[in-house]
């Protein structure tokens, strides 16, 4: 499992040109599936997500996690985060999870983050086109993939 957290001030999620969710100050996650990732990788990337010190304190230093500011989270699947370009310039999704492997373990990350932090969370709708509105705090950008864990 591969995600890329972004520390926002806010972020929105637009479909078929009409609003859908929206979040304030929080962490933005994409998350991408493929077929080798089960609930090992969930648990490892719920309890590393909700643990991240990336807020800054009042001395400016990132020392605090999501759940001491009382953010939100905005969950939004991406497939695309495993595309392979090593040959040719059109991208490879042929490590991306199908949907009857990716939808389960999605919902799966969803619930587990939701109830290991206690803290709004909304998303996108998997397989959608959506667009993407963030204002990014910082900017404060971070990769993960479960399967690169040390």
């Amino acid at each position: 499992m591969r995600v890329v957290i972004q520390r926002v001030k806010n972020a929105s999620v637009e479909i078929a040109g009409q609003p859908t969710q929206a979040i304030g100050r929080g962490l933005l996650i994409f998350i991408g599936i493929e077929e080798a990732d089960n609930h090992e990788d969930i648990e490892w990337l719920v309890s590393k997500i909700a643990q991240l010190r990336i807020f800054e304190d009042e001395e400016n230093r990132m020392n605090l996690d999501i759940q001491q500011i009382r953010g939100s989270f905005l969950v939004i699947s991406q497939f695309t985060l495993h595309a392979s370009i090593r040959k040719g310039n059109r991208p490879s999704f042929i490590r991306a999870a199908k949907p009857e492997i990716a939808v389960p373990l999605y919902t799966s990350f969803i619930d587990q983050l939701k109830e290991k932090t206690g803290l709004t969370l909304k998303t996108g709708i998997f397989g959608a086109h959506m667009d993407i509105t963030l204002l990014n705090d910082g900017p404060v950008t971070l990769t993960m993939d479960s399967k690169n864990r040390e």
